[in-house]
């Protein structure tokens, strides 16, 4: 399932890492290293810590017990299996996407017409550029998350964590996440994937297997 590391370079490292919330143990002593560059798939059943382990690399969760490392200046994008969009608000694609953009250069800076071509960029990667001016509301969900994916890709991020990206879309949608994740991997983003199968993605560096929180051998 690995292939010789193209890079190196760590973008982020878990450390005997550790989440309990009450009873119970979502992550017990954990480690493990996210390289730029290259693809870890975690898989594990229903329950098993992958939502959590991408929870703490991003920052949403601290751990009881253990360290996180991040690479000075990383900027993480996280793909959740269910974003919440306000849906009073009249968000259109492209809006959705230009969010990404936010992270860079803050909501209310003026967007230069480079920001812009980033913004086109990704909504072109994920073809979505003719359902641009729609709103976010009336997509298929396979059409939404691929507009959330585009937005990761407008906050050009060091390390995108994905949650289940795939889960119960139409198969033209996985394809294209699938060529999207590939192209983010070879572009040297590193990218953290949690699924029930690897296969999903065109080639796969790392895999971590969660069960019961721990790692599996």
């Amino acid at each position: 399932m690995t292939t010789p590391p193209l890079t190196t370079t760590r973008v982020l490292s878990l450390r005997e890492v550790r989440v309990t919330r009450g009873d119970h143990t979502a992550l017990r002593d954990v480690t493990a290293t996210f390289y730029a560059g290259r693809l870890c798939a975690v898989i594990g059943p229903n329950g098993s810590g992958k939502s959590t382990l991408l929870d703490v690399a991003a920052g949403l969760r601290e751990p009881q017990y253990g360290s996180v490392e991040r690479q000075r200046g990383i900027r993480i994008a996280l793909l959740a299996q269910s974003t919440p969009l306000p849906a009073h608000l009249p968000l259109t694609v492209r809006d959705v996407v230009t969010m990404g953009t936010w992270a860079r250069l803050g909501p209310w800076r003026r967007r230069r017409p480079a920001d812009r071509q980033i913004v086109e960029s990704a909504l072109a990667t994920v073809e979505l550029t003719a359902q641009a001016r729609r709103p976010i509301s009336t997509l298929s969900g396979g059409q939404r998350q691929r507009a959330l994916l585009a937005q990761a890709l407008a906050q050009r991020a060091d390390l995108v964590l994905l949650d289940e990206p795939m889960a119960a879309l139409d198969t033209r949608s996985r394809q294209i996440i699938a060529d999207t994740v590939h192209q983010l991997v070879t572009s040297g983003t590193a990218v953290v994937a949690a699924t029930h199968d690897p296969g999903e993605f065109t080639a796969v560096d790392d895999l971590i297997e969660l069960n019961e929180g721990r790692l599996m051998p």
